[in-house]
């Protein structure tokens, strides 16, 4: 029991390593996970290995070669098509759902968020404000205090991660997002719950277009 639980223990901190990796474009789609490379990197048995790879297909972010390893899912243009608009709508419902059942503590946290968002786009720190970016929108989610939807929030992100990463600039038109973050966040704080669905889905909307529109031209030329 205690060596099962030691090779789950590694294999959860391998699993999770290599999504970081793969969530920040650093494996990209279609890269090779193999067994032997990854056993040699972690220095460990491929036993572990297995079952990180195992846990990262659970997860949607590789495709298993059997007896072999695992390749970065490539995502197909229908398939982002349909995650970008799944994203779009849970988004949206949870901050309609926040909007009812945020804490004070959340709502101060908003706040918090984007002033510091604004203090961050008028320097030009782009990496600071995609951070920011992150977790004013991981807040909102944990606002529903439902955890069904917050893992399928994060989920849809981390398996559409790399394709935004690969993205030059979906997420860095500071003025533009920190114009329709303001929106949401009034919406919130006024106990607005229609108003703040609408702001929120006109503000994830945009970055879904503007994803699938880079994408298109990319494979048009």
């Amino acid at each position: 029991m205690l060596k099962d639980a030691f090779v789950t223990t590694i294999a959860a901190r391998i699993s999770q390593s290599l999504a970081d990796e793969i969530i920040a474009g650093t494996l990209a789609p279609g890269e090779k996970l193999e067994e032997p490379s990854l056993a040699e990197r972690f220095q460990v048995s491929r036993t572990p290995i297995r079952e990180a790879l195992r846990l990262l297909n659970a997860r949607g972010l590789i495709e298993l070669v059997p007896r072999r390893g695992g390749v970065v899912a490539n995502v197909s243009a229908e398939q982002l098509a349909d995650m970008l608009e799944a994203l779009c709508e849970l988004e949206s419902l949870c901050c309609r759902i926040a909007t009812q059942r945020m804490s004070a503590m959340q709502r101060r946290q908003l706040e918090l968020l984007h002033e510091q968002a604004q203090q961050v786009s008028e320097r030009g720190d782009a990496d600071a404000y995609l951070k920011i970016n992150a977790r004013f929108h991981q807040l909102i989610c944990q606002g529903t205090q439902n955890q069904t939807l917050v893992a399928q929030v994060e989920n849809l992100r981390d398996r559409l991660a790399p394709v935004r990463a690969a993205q030059s600039g979906v997420e860095r038109r500071f003025e533009t997002s920190h114009r329709e973050h303001e929106k949401i966040v009034e919406a919130v704080l006024a106990g607005q719950p229609e108003q703040a669905y609408l702001a929120m889905r006109s503000h994830t909307t945009r970055l879904t277009l503007h994803v699938m529109e880079q994408i298109e031209a990319q494979r048009a030329g």
